[in-house]
C-alpha cells in the first residue's frame, strides 16, 4: 500500500568514492523494479576546479559533497525500500531513525544546487507581470521592493530604489515574490 505521495529531492548518504556507482545502481534498480515513475532523477553535485599536476594545470570535475547523492523521487513505501537498499547507500539524510521516512530538501536549497551545476530547474509558476511591485526574497537585494520591467523565462528585470535613485537590476524568477 502506498503510504505517501510526497515528491521531492532527498539526500542519500553513501560510502565516499562510491557516488557514481550508487547513481548507476539506483537508476538500474529503478528500471528493474518498475520504479521509473517514482525515482525520477539522480544527481551528483560537481564543480570544475583547476589542479596542477606535474607542472601542468588542468580542469577536473570534483564532487561538491563527497559521500552524498541527490535523488528526486516520489516518496512511496516501495520507492523508499528500493532506494535505501541500493548497494553502498548507508541511509537518507533527514531520516530520524526507527525506519522513519526522510525529510526532502527545501525548494530553494535544491534550486541553488542545480543552478550551480548548470542544470535546468522547473519554471516557477507565477502570476507576476510587468508593472507589478514585488518583494525580493533572495540575493543581494533581499528584502527590497521593486517594480517588474520585463520577464524573460527565468530572468526578471526590475527597477528598484537605491540611495535615492532608481536602479535597474536583474534577478532570477525564484528570487522574487508577489506582494
Amino acid at each position: 500500500m502506498l503510504d505517501s505521495f510526497d515528491k521531492g529531492w532527498f539526500v542519500l548518504q553513501t560510502y565516499s568514492g562510491y557516488e557514481n556507482k550508487v547513481k548507476e545502481n539506483l537508476l538500474q534498480r529503478a528500471q528493474t523494479y518498475n520504479m521509473l515513475e517514482n525515482i525520477l532523477r539522480v544527481e551528483i553535485p560537481t564543480q570544475t576546479v583547476n589542479v596542477e599536476k606535474n607542472g601542468k594545470r588542468k580542469e577536473v570535475e570534483e564532487n561538491r559533497f563527497p559521500g552524498y547523492v541527490l535523488v528526486e523521487m516520489v516518496m512511496t513505501d516501495e520507492a523508499w525500500f528500493v532506494v535505501r537498499n541500493t548497494p553502498n547507500v548507508t541511509g537518507f539524510v533527514g531520516s530520524h531513525g526507527n525506519r522513519s521516512k526522510p525529510t526532502p530538501l527545501l525548494e530553494d536549497e535544491i534550486r541553488q544546487i542545480l543552478i550551480s551545476m548548470g542544470q535546468t530547474v522547473d519554471v516557477v509558476d507565477t502570476n507576476i507581470k510587468p508593472g507589478d511591485t514585488v518583494k525580493i526574497i533572495d540575493g543581494a537585494f533581499n528584502g527590497q521592493e521593486a517594480r517588474v520591467l520585463e520577464i524573460d523565462k527565468s530572468k526578471v528585470k526590475l527597477m528598484l530604489e537605491m540611495f535615492g535613485k532608481e536602479t535597474e537590476a536583474e534577478v532570477e524568477l525564484y528570487q522574487i515574490a508577489e506582494i
